[in-house]
């Protein structure tokens, strides 16, 4: 960290934006007590590891002054379990009008390995807790504010699914073909734009877009 040569504030300059993860938002962690004296927006990933009170409790402590933009919550329950724990966690900081950001990453919570062992994600899966997250925080008045994904731009087959046509589709039999990543499964060039056009859709259903384009034709 450094400090600001105009004022008393300290930034992590390390890199380009930093959170507390599922293993170290302990209240009176070393980890929180670090994210309370730096100035960065900072991210705190939530699901169903964090009760509601504990999630508040710990936004509180890190932002105390309530700072819109300050606190990114990432969302990261699972496409099974998003419809139960994000309404409760949703309501508890709409109670206590707390000024976050929302974020989903539909990565971490869908991961799955096959019956050989071989770490993987499911396209439809991703995609389902993204729409789901989508609608579940317009019912409390909150919105999407962005999304986490892992992808790149090569046709590396580590995510199942996806694919416009079935000669691009993915599947448990073709992970070893052109497995790259040293850690985690992601999604490829082609699932990458379908999920773009997937979420613009999504969007445009909510945007004024919607509306300007049709009193336009």
């Amino acid at each position: 960290s450094s400090s600001s040569s105009s004022s008393s504030s300290f930034y992590n300059s390390g890199a380009h934006f930093v959170w507390i993860g599922t293993r170290t938002k302990q209240l009176d962690g070393a980890h929180t007590e670090y994210f309370r004296g730096i100035d960065n927006p900072v991210g705190i990933k939530v699901g169903s590891d964090i009760d509601p009170e504990t999630a508040v409790a710990l936004v509180k402590r890190v932002d105390p002054d309530n700072q819109p933009g300050k606190i990114v919550l990432i969302s990261r329950f699972g496409a099974d379990d998003v419809h139960t724990g994000l309404p409760k966690l949703a309501k508890a900081i709409q109670r206590e009008k707390l000024h976050v950001v929302w974020f989903v990453d539909p990565m971490h919570g869908n991961t799955r390995k096959t019956k050989n062992g071989q770490k993987t994600r499911d396209f439809h899966r991703i995609v389902s807790e993204i729409e789901q997250t989508h609608t579940l925080l317009k019912k409390y008045d909150q919105h999407l504010g962005g999304i986490h994904l892992e992808l790149c731009g090569e046709d590396v087959t580590e995510c199942v699914g996806g694919g416009a046509t079935g000669d691009m589709m993915v599947s448990d039999n073709d992970l070893s073909k052109n497995w790259k990543s040293a850690c985690d499964p992601r999604l490829n060039y082609g699932q990458s734009i379908e999920l773009a056009y997937q979420v613009s859709a999504l969007l445009a259903q909510d945007s004024d877009y919607s509306k300007i384009t049709a009193n336009q034709s």
